[in-house]
Order: C-alpha cells, then sequence, then structure tokens
C-alpha cells in the first residue's frame, strides 16, 4: 500500500459518506475493481441502487455523486452509474441514493410524492433511479441564478425536467406518466400539460392545483454534502497488498513514474482509469494488478480558453467539456468559432446518457476510438475543426493532430493523451465588396434514439468556407473539411476526394450529384458491417443536407442562414408555402420529448373504493428504493452464488467441462450439473410438459443449460462461468434444426392437443368463389422480442429444517416452481416453500423461464447445505430467455372490388424452439386474435415447429401481437392491390355484431356489449381523424424529405379468466392481511385487491366501515399459506384475485352479520374496530379462503379497442417519429382507471418497441448476438408518441364480469401497429415520389411489406436508399 508523493509512501485509507454516514476502508476491506453498486449492495443496507444491466445503459443504479471543492467552497454534483463507477475513485466523496433523497422514517421528497401521485411507478425496479436523476437536476437547477421560482416549483425547465429521465429505462409506464411527475417542478410547465394524477379533479384552477402539490421548496433543494467529509478532502486514495494497487497520482511526473515503474516490473497488467465507462461497452474480464487514477492531475483536467482555441484535459468529463463549449464567457472568440462550439456541445449532448457523461472522459472515449475502434462520435465531430491531442509516450510528448492519432496504430498502454486542443475558427477576410465569406459547420447523427443513449449508425461533421458573389448566382466553396463516423475504416475519416473536388466549385446541382457520386465510390463500407448500403446512404444523405442550400441564389437564402447554419431549412421545399391551416405541419424540427397528453377517465362509485384511482400499493417505498425485491433480501450467512454455464452450440454431446486456467478460478465452490440433482432431471414441469433443468450428455440449443458454478460471490460465479471451456463432441449427430423451413422437410412439429386446437370458420372455397380478386401464397416473416424486464432472473435459496428448502423466486407462477422443485430435489411437496414478494417486470417472461432458475438454484442449495442465490447478468439472461415466437406466414386471399374480404387462408409456421415451454397454446392465441375482422371465410393449418433454438415462452400477448400484425398487413395488401384507402378496407371488414358470434360463438356476449363500432366511430371524430388524413396529404404534397402518414386500428381479443385462490383474515385491531394468488409485478395486482378487500368488507356497514382502504394489506405469495395459486398472466389474473378476494369478503361478512346485529341493538351504533374486537372474544373465524373458479359462461370474453397514430419519417435517415397517438379502450367497468390507464399506455409503448425498435438477433448457430442496453432498444422517453391521448371507456355494467371490470394488461399492445401501420403509409407516399422522379408507374409503390421491426435502415431502404442520387437526376433532367 502507498501513497505517490515524491517517491515516498504513507499508510492511506479510502474516506467517503453514502447517505450522510461515514465510511472508511482499508487495503483488506476492498478489491481496486470493486463498484460502488457491488459495495452498495453488499456492504450496506442501501438497496435502492439495481443491478438492470452492468452496462450504464439503463439508469436503474444511478446515484447522485458529489464533491467538494475547498479552493472555491461549493459543492459539484452529478449523477453517475454505480454499476461503473468503481469505488475507490470516490476518495471524499459523498454519495447520495433514493433512500437519501427521502425515505418512509424521515419523511418522503416531493419527488417521491409526485411520483406516486401521478401514478408513475408500476413494478417499481427503475423508480429509484429515476427519481434520484431527477433530483439531481432540481439541486443543478438551483445553482442557476434564474429568477426565483413560484411556491411549490424549481429552476428547473420543463424541456430539462424530461430530459431529466431521458437516459432511464421503463419497460412498465411508457414514460407519459413519470414525464407529468418531473415536469411538475418545472417553472414553465402549463399544468393543463399534466396529466392524470391523484392530487386535482379536472377542471379545477391552476392556482387549486398548485396547492394540492406536494409542496416543495426549491431553497432546500441542496445536496446533502456532510460537513465531517470536508475535512478529509484529500487528492485521491492510494491503496494497496501485496497482490494490487490503487494509485492516485496528482502530477505528470508521478505518473511518469508509476508508467516507467510498471515497465521495468513488466510482470504486472495495469488499467488506466477516470470514469471507468469504458467497462460498460468492453466487458473486461482480466484481471489488473495495478490500476492508474488521473483525475487528481491538474494538467489532464484544465480547459483553457485563448484566442487560439480551447484546450481540454484529457480527464475533463464530457459533461464538463459541453460546459466549457456552451460558456457565454467566450468574448474573445468571433461568432463562427462560438457557433462551431456550441453545435459540437450540442452534439456530445448526444452520446450515451447524462449520467454516464457526468463520468466518462472526452479522452477516454478518444482513447478508445484509437485503440479499440470504438465508434467514437467525439472523434468524428473533431476531426473537420482539426482538433490537436497531445499525448505522451513515456518521456517524450507528441503534438499531433487528430488524424494522425486516430490513424496511427493502436497506442499501447504506456501512453497517455494529456488534452484536446479545438481550435478557433473564422471565414478568410476578403477585403473585396464584391464577395461575402462565410464559416459553416453542421453535424450529423443518425441513431436509434434521438437524444442518445444509443450508438449512432453513422455520424459525420463537415466545416467549410464558402463565398457568395453578388454577381454570381451560386455559392463558391473555398474549402471544406468533410468527416464521417467508423463505416469505411476502423475509426473516423476524412472524405479527402471529395473535398479536393469541390474546393473552388461554384454548387450547383451537377457539381452536388458528382460530388455525391464520388463520395460513394471512394467511401466505401468495410466488409463484415452491419447495414453497409443504409450507412452508404446515410453519408450521401448528411452531405445532401449540408450542401443543398447551398445551390440557390443569393437573394432565395435567408439572412440568419449562416449565423449557426440551419440545417433544418432543408426539411421545407423552398417554392412553395403550406397553406395556413397546414401551418403547423410544415416540416420543422420535432421536439425530441413528450410535448402533451390527455386522458379521459370514467370513474365508477358503484362499488366504492373499488373503480376510484387509487393510488398504487406500496409506490412510495417503490420511488424510495426501499420496497424489497429478492436480490434485495439479506444474504444469509454462508451464502453463495451460482451463474450458468450454456451451450454455444446447437447440437452438441458434452464430453467435458473446465476452465481456462486449468483450475478452478478465485471463489469458486462447485460446478453443479445433471449429477447432481438428487430427484429428477427436470428445470419446469407444467401442465404445458417437462424441461430439463441441465443438459445431460447432450446440449440441445445455443444457450442450453449445462451447469451452475457455484462462487463465494457472484462477480467470480460471472468470472468463472465466461472462464468455462466446453469440449463438445458433434460425431455422428444430424445437423441442428435452425429453421421453421427446416422443421417442416424433417417434420420436427409439436403436437396441438385438440382443446387448443381453433375451429375453421365458413366455406373457404366459397369465399374464394365469390371474390373478385385474388393474392395467393404471400408471405410474412416475424422475429423475436426479448423481455427486457428491469430485474434479470433471480432467486435465493435457504436449506431450512428437516430437509425442507426455502425458495425466494422473481417468477409469475410460483406454484410451478413448488412442484417443480418437489420433484427435482426428490422431497414431499409439503418441504418446500417458494415466497414471492414482488418481480420487477415479467411480461411472461418470468412464467415458465424463471422455474428453472429457482429449481438450480435450489439443487446447488441442497447438495452444498448452504443458501445459493443467483443474478443472472443480461447477457445470460438475454441468451436463454427464448423471447417471443418468430413465425413464417403464407396466406392467400379473395376480396371483393369494394374491398370486402371474402376469404382468407393461412398457413403458419410458428417457431417454438426446443422445449415445450407454452408454445402448444401459440395456436389458439393466434387464431383467435386473426379473427378481429370479418375475413368471411377463415381457413387456417398452423404448425409449432420444433427447433433447435432456446425455448419461446409467453410475452406479453402472445401470439396476439403477432397476429394483429398479420391482420394489418393482410388489409394493408388488400388496400394497395385496389389502390384505395387502408381505412376504407379496415371499416368495411369491421365485424357486425353477426359475423362476430359467427368467428367468436360463445364469447361474443350480447349486442350492446359490442363496443368496436361506437369506438370506431368515437375515435374518428376524437382524434380528427379524417381532417388529418387531409391535411396530411397536403403535407407530403409540399415536402420532399418528410413524409407522413396516419393510421387507424382495432382491436376485438379474446382473455381467459383462470381460477384463483384468496384469503382474507381480519386482526384483532381491525386491520385487514389479503393472499392472493396473483403476483405483484407492476400491474397493480395488489392495489386492485385492497380496493375489493376494503369494498366486500364495507357492506357490514358499520361506522367507518367505508374507510377501510388503509387498513388492508396485501402480502407476499407462500405456496405453503395458499396454495393453488395459479399464474399470473394472460391479462385476468388482477380481476379473478379480486374475486377471489370478493368472495371471501362475502365469507366473513356473512359471519360477522349476526354479532353485528346483536351488538347494535344493544350500542345503537358500532364501530369497525369495536365490531372485530367483540368478534375475537365470540371466537368468529375471521380468515376466510375460496378458490374463484369461474363458470364456462364468463371464463371467455372479448376486450374491444382502437387507435389511431400518426408518423413522420425523415427520408434522408430512416428516422420515424411518433406525433400523436389517440387510444380509446374499453374497460368495463374499470377495478381502478388509474391503473389500468398504466396498463394501457405501458403496454402500447411495449408494442412500439416490438414493431419498430427492438431487434433481437442470433449468430449462425442460433445464439442471442443482442446481449445488452448497447444492442438492444426498448423505447425511451424520446421515442413514445409525442402527444399521447387515451381514452378509457366505462361501457357500463358487465353482469357477468368482475364488478364489471375488464382487462387491460396486453390487449392495448397490439394497437401499436397503428405506428407501424402509419410509418408503411409514410413509406408509400415516398415510393411514390421516387416513382416520380425515376419516371415509373407510381400504382407500384404501395405494395411491399414492410418487415417488423421498422427499424430506421428498414424505414430508409424501403423509402429508397437512392432518393437523393435520383432527386438530383431528376432535377437536372428537369432543368
Amino acid at each position: 500500500m502507498g501513497e505517490v508523493s515524491g517517491g515516498e509512501t504513507k499508510q492511506s485509507s479510502l474516506v467517503f459518506a453514502v447517505n450522510g454516514k461515514r465510511f472508511e476502508l482499508f487495503e483488506s476491506d476492498i478489491h481496486p475493481s470493486t463498484t460502488l453498486l457491488e459495495f452498495l449492495r453488499s456492504h450496506t443496507h442501501f438497496k435502492s441502487v439495481k443491478l438492470g444491466c452492468g452496462e450504464g445503459g439503463c439508469g436503474a443504479c444511478v446515484v447522485l455523486l458529489s464533491k467538494f471543492d475547498p479552493v472555491l467552497d461549493q459543492v459539484e454534483d452529478s449523477t453517475v452509474s454505480s454499476c461503473l463507477t468503481l469505488l475507490c475513485s470516490l476518495n471524499g466523496c459523498s454519495i447520495t441514493t433514493a433512500e437519501g433523497v427521502g425515505n418512509s422514517k424521515d419523511g418522503f421528497h416531493p419527488i417521491q410524492e409526485r411520483f406516486v401521485g401521478f401514478h408513475a411507478s408500476q413494478c417499481g425496479f427503475c423508480t429509484p433511479g429515476m427519481c434520484v436523476s431527477l433530483y439531481s437536476a432540481l439541486v443543478n437547477a438551483n445553482k442557476t441564478n434564474r429568477p426565483k421560482p413560484c411556491p411549490g416549483f424549481s429552476k428547473l425547465t420543463v424541456t430539462e425536467a424530461e430530459k431529466a429521465i431521458a437516459g432511464n429505462l421503463c419497460r412498465c409506464t411508457g414514460y407519459r406518466p413519470i414525464a407529468d411527475a418531473c415536469k411538475s417542478f418545472s417553472s414553465d410547465v402549463d399544468m393543463e400539460d399534466l396529466g392524470y394524477n391523484s392530487f386535482w379533479k379536472k377542471g379545477e384552477s391552476d392556482e387549486v392545483k398548485m396547492s394540492r402539490l406536494p409542496a416543495y421548496n426549491h431553497n432546500h433543494a441542496s445536496s446533502k454534502f456532510p460537513e465531517f467529509l470536508k475535512k478529509e478532502i484529500k487528492a485521491g486514495a492510494n491503496l494497496g497488498s501485496k497482490l494490487y494497487h490503487w494509485y492516485s497520482p496528482t502530477s505528470i511526473e508521478q505518473l511518469q513514474s508509476l508508467l516507467q515503474k510498471n515497465e521495468a516490473e513488466d510482470r504486472t497488467s495495469m488499467k488506466i482509469v477516470v470514469g471507468n465507462t469504458g467497462t460498460g461497452y468492453y466487458k473486461e474480464q482480466e484481471h489488473y494488478d495495478k490500476y492508474i487514477d488521473l483525475k487528481h492531475i491538474p494538467e489532464l483536467s484544465i480547459i483553457v480558453q485563448d484566442q487560439t482555441g480551447i484546450e481540454i484535459g484529457a480527464a475533463v468529463t464530457i459533461s464538463k467539456a459541453i460546459e466549457a463549449l456552451k460558456q457565454n464567457k467566450m468574448g474573445d472568440f468571433p461568432l463562427d468559432s462560438k457557433t462551431v462550439f456550441k453545435k459540437i456541445s450540442d452534439h456530445m449532448e448526444k452520446i450515451a446518457s447524462g449520467f454516464v457523461r457526468n463520468s466518462g472522459s472526452v479522452g477516454g472515449n478518444l482513447m478508445m476510438a484509437q485503440r479499440k475502434q470504438f465508434p467514437s462520435d467525439i472523434a468524428t465531430i473533431l476531426l473537420p475543426v482539426e482538433a490537436i491531442v497531445n499525448i505522451m509516450i513515456g518521456q517524450k510528448l507528441e503534438k499531433l493532430t487528430l488524424e494522425e492519432f486516430l490513424g496511427r496504430p493502436p497506442l499501447d498502454s504506456k501512453a497517455i493523451l494529456l488534452s484536446i486542443k479545438i481550435p478557433s475558427w473564422e471565414p478568410t477576410k476578403d477585403i473585396s465588396s464584391e464577395t461575402d465569406t462565410k464559416l459553416l459547420f453542421e453535424t450529423y447523427r443518425a441513431a436509434p434514439r434521438p437524444l442518445g443513449n444509443a450508438l449512432p449508425y453513422l455520424n459525420a461533421a463537415f466545416l467549410a468556407e464558402v463565398s457568395f458573389s453578388r454577381n454570381s448566382t451560386g455559392a463558391t466553396l473555398n474549402n471544406c473539411r468533410l468527416a464521417f463516423g467508423a463505416y469505411a475504416a476502423k475509426h473516423s475519416i476524412r472524405a479527402r476526394t471529395v473535398e479536393k473536388f469541390l474546393i473552388g466549385k461554384v454548387l450547383s446541382v451537377s457539381v452536388l450529384y458528382e460530388a455525391i457520386k464520388l463520395l460513394g465510390t471512394t467511401i466505401i463500407p468495410e466488409d463484415g458491417i452491419c447495414s453497409p448500403a443504409y450507412k452508404s446512404s446515410l453519408a450521401v444523405g448528411f452531405l445532401y443536407e449540408f450542401l443543398s442550400p447551398l445551390v440557390r441564389t443569393p437573394d432565395e437564402i435567408p439572412g440568419d442562414q449562416f449565423n449557426g447554419y440551419n440545417s433544418a431549412l432543408l426539411h421545407v421545399d423552398y417554392n412553395n408555402e403550406l397553406k395556413e391551416n397546414c401551418d403547423e405541419l410544415n416540416g420543422t424540427k420535432i421536439s425530441t420529448l413528450l410535448s402533451s397528453s390527455k386522458q379521459i377517465i370514467q370513474s365508477s362509485k358503484e362499488y366504492h373504493p373499488v373503480g376510484q384511482p387509487v393510488t398504487k400499493a406500496g409506490a412510495a417505498i417503490q420511488a424510495s428504493g426501499e420496497a424489497v425485491f429478492v436480490d434485495d433480501i439479506p444474504a444469509p450467512s454462508n451464502c453463495l452464488y451460482g451463474a450458468f454455464i450454456y451451450s454455444t452450440e446447437p447440437l452438441a454431446r458434452v464430453k467435458s467441462v473446465s476452465f481456462k486456467s486449468g483450475s478452478p478460478p478465485v471463489g469458486v465452490t462447485a460446478v453443479i450439473s445433471a449429477k447432481d440433482i438428487p430427484g429428477k432431471n427436470l428445470g419446469c414441469r407444467s401442465v404445458f410438459g417437462d424441461e430439463p433443468l441441465y443438459a445431460d450428455e447432450l446440449v440441445q440449443c445455443a444457450g442450453d443449460r449445462i451447469a451452475l458454478v457455484v462462487a463465494d460471490t457472484q462477480r467470480h460465479a460471472d468470472l468463472a462461468a465466461n472462464l468455462a471451456v466446453i469440449d463438445y463432441d458433434k460425431e455422428n449427430l444430424n445437423p441442428p434444426i435452425l429453421s421453421v423451413e427446416e422443421a417442416v422437410k424433417r417434420g420436427s412439429f409439436l403436437e396441438i392437443p385438440p382443446f387448443l386446437d381453433p375451429e375453421q370458420v365458413g366455406d373457404f372455397s366459397k369465399g374464394m368463389a365469390e371474390a373478385d380478386h385474388q393474392i395467393l401464397s404471400a408471405e410474412i416473416k416475424l422475429g423475436s422480442q426479448y423481455y427486457f424486464y428491469m430485474e434479470t432472473q433471480t432467486t435465493l435459496a435457504v436449506p431450512d429444517e428437516d430437509d425442507s428448502m426455502v425458495v425466494y423466486s422473481s417468477i409469475q407462477c410460483p406454484q410451478i416452481a413448488h412442484e417443480t422443485l418437489a420433484q427435482c430435489l426428490g422431497l414431499p411437496a409439503n418441504n418446500i416453500r417458494v415466497i414471492t414478494r414482488r418481480i420487477g417486470g415479467g411480461f411472461g417472461g418470468k412464467t415458465i423461464k424463471a422455474v428453472s432458475v429457482a429449481a438450480a438454484c435450489a439443487v446447488a442449495a441442497y447438495k452444498l447445505q448452504r443458501p445459493v442465490r443467483t443474478y443472472l447478468n443480461r447477457k445470460t439472461d438475454m441468451i436463454m430467455a427464448g423471447g417471443r415466437h418468430p413465425m413464417k406466414v403464407t396466406y392467400t386471399v379473395g376480396f371483393k372490388d369494394s374491398g370486402k374480404i371474402t376469404a382468407l387462408k393461412l398457413e403458419i409456421l410458428i417457431d417454438a424452439g426446443v422445449f415445450l415451454d407454452i408454445s402448444i397454446m401459440m395456436a389458439y392465441t393466434v387464431v383467435e386474435t386473426l379473427k378481429r375482422y370479418d375475413w368471411g371465410a377463415l381457413n387456417f393449418d398452423v404448425k409449432i415447429c420444433k427447433t433447435n433454438l432456446p425455448s419461446r415462452s409467453a410475452m406479453r400477448a402472445p401470439g396476439e401481437v403477432q397476429a394483429s400484425f398479420i391482420a394489418e398487413t393482410i388489409i394493408e395488401h388488400v388496400a394497395s392491390s385496389l389502390s384505395i384507402e387502408v381505412d376504407t378496407v379496415r371499416s368495411i371488414n369491421l365485424h357486425t355484431y353477426d359475423s362476430l358470434g359467427l368467428f367468436y360463438k360463445s364469447t361474443a356476449g350480447e349486442p350492446s356489449q359490442y363496443t368496436l363500432p361506437a369506438i370506431w366511430d368515437k375515435l374518428a371524430v376524437s382524434s380528427s381523424f379524417h381532417q388529418r388524413t387531409e391535411m396530411i396529404k397536403e403535407f407530403n404534397r409540399f415536402n420532399k424529405w418528410r413524409k407522413r402518414g396516419i393510421s387507424r386500428v382495432p382491436i376485438v381479443q379474446e382473455v381467459i379468466v383462470k381460477p384463483t385462490r384468496a384469503k382474507v383474515s381480519i386482526l384483532n385491531d381491525g386491520s385487514i392481511v389479503v393472499e392472493v394468488g396473483g403476483i405483484e409485478m407492476g400491474q397493480g395486482l395488489w392495489t386492485k385487491a385492497k380496493q375489493t378487500a376494503a369494498y366486500g368488507l364495507s357492506l357490514i356497514k358499520c361506522d367507518g366501515s367505508e374507510e377501510l382502504l388503509d387498513k388492508v394489506r396485501v402480502i407476499q405469495a407462500d405456496t405453503l399459506s395458499l396454495i393453488q395459486g395459479g399464474f399470473t398472466g394472460g391479462s385476468t389474473t388482477s380481476e379473478s384475485s379480486c374475486e377471489a378476494v370478493r368472495l371471501c369478503c362475502n365469507v366473513l361478512v356473512e359471519r360477522l352479520t349476526a354479532l353485528k346485529e346483536k351488538l347494535v341493538e344493544q350500542m345503537g351504533s358500532l364501530r369497525w374496530e369495536t365490531l372485530i374486537l367483540q368478534a375475537y372474544v365470540a371466537s368468529v373465524d375471521l380468515s376466510a379462503s375460496t378458490l374463484f373458479l369461474p363458470d364456462s359462461t364468463s371464463s371467455n370474453y372479448l376486450n374491444y379497442g382502437a387507435a389511431v397514430s400518426e408518423v413522420q419519417v425523415n427520408l434522408l435517415t430512416g428516422e420515424t417519429t411518433t406525433l400523436r397517438t389517440d387510444i380509446i379502450y374499453d374497460c368495463g367497468q374499470s377495478l381502478n382507471p388509474a391503473v389500468d390507464l398504466g396498463q394501457i399506455e405501458g403496454a402500447y409503448v411495449q408494442g412500439i418497441g416490438f414493431f419498430m425498435l427492438e431487434e433481437y438477433p442470433t449468430n449462425s448457430d442460433g445464439l442471442v448476438t443482442a446481449n445488452g442496453t448497447w444492442s438492444y432498444k426498448i423505447p425511451t422517453l424520446d421515442t413514445i408518441p409525442k402527444q399521447f391521448n387515451v381514452e378509457i371507456l366505462n361501457s357500463g355494467h358487465h353482469e357477468k364480469r368482475v364488478l364489471s371490470s375488464k382487462a387491460s394488461g396486453e390487449p392495448p399492445l397490439t394497437l401499436a401497429v397503428s405506428v407501424h401501420c402509419a410509418t408503411r403509409a409514410a413509406i408509400v407516399e415516398a415510393r411514390r415520389q421516387l416513382a416520380s422522379w425515376s419516371g415509373f408507374d407510381e400504382s407500384n409503390s404501395e405494395i411491399f411489406q414492410l418487415e417488423v421491426p421498422a427499424t430506421m435502415p428498414v424505414v430508409k431502404e424501403r423509402s429508397g436508399l437512392d432518393s437523393v442520387e435520383k432527386f438530383l437526376r431528376w432535377t437536372m433532367g428537369t432543368k
């Protein structure tokens, strides 16, 4: 252990604070590779920091990091990802977690209270990180010198409030209520824009609304930096032992000494760190002996401004660099330089997310680009401005251009980047009065998310000096520098051939066309990169967008064109202006954040408090991080941790498993495999079939479980699993089946049981004979989707007395786990106890898939007789999850001239993967959802294909979401074939009540219950669908590079109510305990159960019985306390649990009635508490348990709804923006409209992910390659509809429904197909335009299939990869 100081050493420790509590650690306490997240979760009781990704990509682990500057006497506050932040780097720092923001003991912060009131928390796993992100924004806004805000508000702006949580992922809510909770603190918020909440009622004045918000005093918005820590501020920790060292040098000389010493020893590995954010991208497995923290070297942390430019130290964080480049203290710089600096900073704000930029350094980013070919935005945007880098190699200092730096062979660890100099720029002065010379600079970025938190497909930056002559009609490019990101080389490069061609040219259409041609022939994508044609097209689009506004006469160029060079000019056509009534559709830049929303809710008091928008049970402790998830349960003493070793081959024998080192890695206790199972090799036993826990000699898919390596920490277990070496043998094995086509060839199918085999409808031959037109054997292919629950699969298994086992599992079906574990361990079922309190998102992925995780831990715990837990890392979870079922569909359809379809035949191949899971039910769910339209006759052949791929499982709306796409694709195809409006075809094929009965028979219900026709018409009016359709046509006519589309789609979806058990007990003080079979996973099941219990027991009609809600507590599911719990899924578990609770309450009320009547006679009035106390004295049984069994007439019913979505497509990049969505959904009489609203919005946004964003690819062996937040993109705040309107229709009394309610969890997800359909409509307009430029028949433009997901590359390809070239050729040909 030693501190670097003039060659001397002295003992040092690491001192920091967490939520005001002092921690001091010495060398024996911690390893330098330990992250803050690991420390907090393993060594403190602060569990609000969650591991969601381990990459800095989700925000679940965000904390507030506060540093005190004794020189300036001020505290610097910023959010950081604790999963990436190394603990040893935090000497003298203060950490604030969500518990430190507010908690149940000291009081909740208004942030947390407003999250509750705006219904902004569902599963709650992501909520603490959200709250900390907003808290940081409030703290920093309060440091500004903005005007004092009104009481209850902050200095934060609406945009800042939304951006504060833009990097935080949520899979449940759909973000809208989260955004509203954040915006409620903003000084400039319009109260009318804040959505549905529990604070005020519709129509109340702004003054009343403000008074009802939880009080917030901006003067208290300061970070909690403890005074004691200010006295212990040191430059940095220097820790070490015989095995490792952590150094914090404070000078270049000390750094050089360390580097020389390490080189002389030549036997130790060394890591240079600043923010350690690079490990989020490059998952380092290697061990380091030395860590050198550069943050405390002044020369590396400089920001120096002079007339020549801005020099930024390599250790300066990206956030501080942004701040420096944006500062208004640059009076000495020319206006052009200020513009360049600002545009660089604007672009840098799209790199990663705020909590990564706050710790990631500029130098680290550039070094990753140089050494590891990281696709750096910073490298690209600094290349054309000719940035200079200063590097140190050993004792030698070098000054290089950035281009030279990037072009060098990868530098080794001895090379240190010291600083980056961004020069000042101004155009060359020309004394001639005949010319006007301007400097133009612009950066470009095409990425899946507008606000960042996603790597770009391509980035670019261009700098040009342009002269205009008053005697000329064009602009002359005096000079230009064109930089493109890494797609044609390992790093960002200059397009020098194109630059040379353009310099000195007067810009014209022909010059621009030649430059673009030259770009395509000289900058050629490297072999092996993804989407090469798309990236080449992006490069063309960027260059066109930069230069095309200049191809005009000076008079046509607006005066402010050059004051920052507004490239948005390109987005409109110059020769025309839209009519006045289309002003809002003028193609100007769209906000990247939610702009507004509207919710129309009809609550019911018939079953009070059922039907009221009660806030979610437990939401406050979710916001503070005090809600306990499985991995938050303190580890029992002697606890071990497991990680799966899985196959990377799709079909092979396993000869052996060993480790790369030859011996078990550090911390490994055992490797548990099939031979260690005491009972049956069973990973899951359910009504669907059995699945083995471990591959016994033969692996059957990539991702198949082979063993569980058990170690002393989760990190050691994960590292050991990564070091596992599997010896395979493929001799004499048939080739694996890796596609449904191959499964068909080899007859590899799963049998569909008769009760799940759907019935054909009508006479297909007759329907085809009646058709005027036919489409024969068209094909559709659909891929998979990953759950991306924020909490991955996790279990804790604890051996108990008398050969029993207690298992805490994050699972949707504890009952299945219970039955499986008994068989697997060879124990009686009463020796097994499975407990589930809450889960951090499930979406079907924790129904069957969680069972094997529980079984693996239980087997290991049983064999080793020690507690064993696991928390799957995101990569392993994604590889083993399976996800949604891929499909291949072939359809033949007949239809009339009017668009009325007369017959539809489908051949559907469903990829089940290798094991049964729930796949045999897929035929039923797909076909039943396809029946949403009146097809005349419906004929189908569904095959469930068994392949050597991971078994697919239930995912929210399993089969239904795929079927919704299939149905809409067929409708779109028919409309395209007839060249009529798609909405006309949809409308004419909606069911009448008679046809509904033909297709759905017993589930159609009464005519009054068929609300879809009314919803369809009402939505057309409320969304102004027809008027907007005409406005969009006008918009498209006047805009070349932006096209809009709109679509209206219906849903008719059948759900099944399942048997569910509940138990209600009344304690002697009148408080109530409820147990239900359903699992709380964010869908508000506990909240609805509480409301139902309060309603059911209020029927006793005592004084105070109408206020029982606060007395009800719903407790965790326990398979020995409540048997036959069933499984949670299919959208109806909340209502069935509520009905079971209601039946229990009826029993209790009946038991209490006689005593109540007697006491009322004696006392006159009777309070609830008195009645219960007397019931205990009288030994009345105050616990009731019931199994709700729906009868055959009420177990199945139909849900109805409709959505209208409008999108805008950028034809130069393929980016699709959802401008507005309007939904009307029939919830019957909602049990809780606030909860159901959240379910509708959340499901819909998850559907947007499936249809537009989420790619779940595999390699040629079927091994998943998208394995984290870098490669898998779920929706974020900046990708949801900009205007998001939802109406929950109260369709009145439904006798056969639970308290007249209807499901809301899954059907709304299928409505997201409206975004895909609207995108297709926009692309149709683009293709028509492209055909007109090419001289082709426009009628063929409508017939194409838009793939799912319709990502930017897909949309661009369908819109025309060569659209710019064709436009320019057309322009030249018509002049």
